[in-house]
């Protein structure tokens, strides 16, 4: 488990996407966010106040956690420098990129000097089996999005606090960095060898009882030509009984590739019920998530009504307006 609270760290992230991490921390887990650490250049920021490390270690922080979420996973050679500070003043470091802090000789050496610890959060703990595509007891839900970066976590979640709320039984399922810094559990997918990654999947979402929902959390895109292969572990080796679509209507191209253009939900909804319905044919399509985030409320309410009617299914922003529709769709 992880020291809290946190200093976020931003780096020097291009746009709020670029930490989306901080984010879902900040938006999931406030009471543990003393504030955040930017870099010259940073175009992100969670509206926490901007500390050092030393003003940070005075308020409280036990923490430095890595809110970036970059092309890659890499930690940024500008970085380093901010990591060495907060070791030295008595700060974990805690991280969800592929490059390991661990593998930094000079961080290693300097927690051990100072009797820190370093969390590498994408590592996988364990083997994971190959998946056997058998049926499974307990129901599944797997938000699936027309773009990565797109609001899937944020669905699972807010479904997943709405069924509590009604007494339901229910968990969120983390599979990426974010959602396990924020619940301190879960499988980092993308960073499991291929061959394992549905059975992982599998795995994570076992057995249980007839009327208890698995929330999977969403990676990806199917048509992302980047991250693909993680959003077919997840519908494989998930075998969800429902699907929520998720979108966001002011993208202009896919998120990195500024040469493709998001796919319709018309098209989202008819691909992935084809390849759900491999593994589970009473897969149904049940709701869509909108992330109005870049919106005003009259504009957010607008688009809102205008998915709904187009598709005739129950729209909504589960973390604008709340997630009782998409909740009343799964029972």
């Amino acid at each position: 488990m992880l020291n809290t609270p946190y200093l976020l760290f931003l780096g020097d992230a291009p746009d709020a996407l670029a930490a989306k991490v901080a984010q879902g921390v900040r938006d999931w887990r406030p009471e543990n966010c003393v504030g955040q650490y930017r870099l010259p250049g940073c175009q992100a920021d969670m509206g926490l106040p901007d500390m050092s490390i030393e003003d940070a270690v005075k308020a409280g922080a036990r923490t430095l956690l890595v809110g970036v979420a970059n092309r890659g996973g890499r930690i940024g050679e500008s970085w380093n420098a901010a990591f060495e500070q907060a070791l030295a003043a008595g700060m974990d470091i805690a991280s969800g990129l592929h490059t390991l802090l661990s593998d930094n000789p000079l961080l290693v050496a300097l927690a051990e000097e100072h009797g820190q610890s370093l969390f590498d959060v994408r590592v996988p703990r364990q083997q994971f089996p190959i998946a056997t595509g058998k049926k499974r007891s307990g129901k599944r839900c797997l938000p699936i999005g027309t773009d990565c970066s797109i609001g899937k976590m944020y669905t699972a979640m807010a479904m997943e606090k709405t069924m509590r709320e009604r007494g339901m039984k229910a968990t969120f399922r983390a599979t990426g960095q974010t959602g396990i810094l924020i619940t301190g559990g879960g499988i980092p997918l993308d960073a499991v060898v291929a061959d394992f990654m549905a059975g992982a999947v599998e795995w994570l979402t076992p057995d249980n009882d007839d009327d208890h929902w698995d929330l999977i959390e969403g990676q990806g895109s199917i048509f992302h030509a980047s991250y693909s292969g993680v959003t077919m572990a997840l519908i494989h080796g998930g075998a969800p009984d429902a699907l929520v679509l998720c979108h966001e209507p002011t993208r202009t191209h896919m998120r990195g590739l500024p040469d493709y253009a998001l796919p319709s939900l018309e098209l989202l909804r008819d691909t992935a019920l084809v390849l759900a319905r491999f593994v589970n044919p009473d897969c149904q399509v049940t709701g869509i998530s909108v992330n109005t985030a870049a919106l005003d409320e009259d504009q957010a309410r607008q688009v809102l009504g205008d998915i709904e009617q187009r598709m005739q299914l129950p729209t909504v922003d589960p973390y604008r307006h709340g997630a009782d529709r998409l909740v009343d769709a799964l029972v």
